[in-house]
């Protein structure tokens, strides 16, 4: 009983250390450093991603402060004109060939 009890174990452990064996085998070849080093570079540009989301949430956050001071110090509006959408710019653009319309 001993004896298959130490069989049992010793294939458990020869199954284990097969399957890390492999592992690390995949990913010394060329392949397996082009995916951990494409997966390391997507994570950084979610990274950055991230960051410069803040960035900008903190820019907008501090502008509108500062308006807000000189406004009530000034008394004077001096927050600029909302910019107008991607399409209400498009809209109002000519269309191509409308100078020659009859």
């Amino acid at each position: 009983m001993k004896r298959l009890f130490w069989v049992g174990v010793g294939v458990a452990v020869g199954v284990s250390a097969t399957r890390k064996v492999n592992e690390l085998t995949q990913k010394a070849t060329p392949s397996g450093i082009g995916t951990s080093l494409g997966e390391g570079l997507r994570e950084l540009g979610a990274g950055l991603g991230a960051f410069g989301a803040e960035v900008r949430a903190g820019m907008n956050e501090r502008s509108e402060e500062l308006y807000a001071m000189v406004e009530e110090t000034t008394e004077i509006p001096v927050r600029p004109d909302p910019a107008p959408s991607p399409s209400a710019r498009h809209a109002r653009a000519p269309r191509r060939g409308a100078s020659h319309a009859r």
